[in-house]
């Protein structure tokens, strides 16, 4: 299963020394991504993915909040693909 979605960067502000940066799913792709994540949960309820954002692809986890899902950036695709908070980019999220 695959979403495609625009998301602005935001940063995790709990730890404002740290440089966590976020985007968020929206509603309607979290929720087919409820619907089709199957076996176990992660920790905190995360779900693998394989992500892409412009020509970077890299696995990770998305984890829930509320109705949505949230997906980290780290720093090294952020660099390469020249993002900062409140950038929009396109996300494609498949379920691994």
């Amino acid at each position: 299963m695959t979403v495609t979605f625009t998301a602005a960067l935001w940063r995790w502000d709990a730890r404002r020394s740290d440089t966590w940066m976020f985007v968020t799913l929206p509603a309607g792709e979290s929720q087919e991504i409820r619907e089709h994540a199957v076996g176990p949960r992660r920790g905190f309820g995360s779900v693998r993915v394989r992500v892409t954002i412009g020509t970077t692809t890299w696995q990770t986890s998305i984890f829930p909040e509320g109705e949505h899902y949230v997906l980290p950036v780290k720093r090294a695709v952020r660099a390469a693909e020249d993002l900062d908070v409140g950038d929009e980019t396109e996300v494609r999220i498949e379920l691994v």
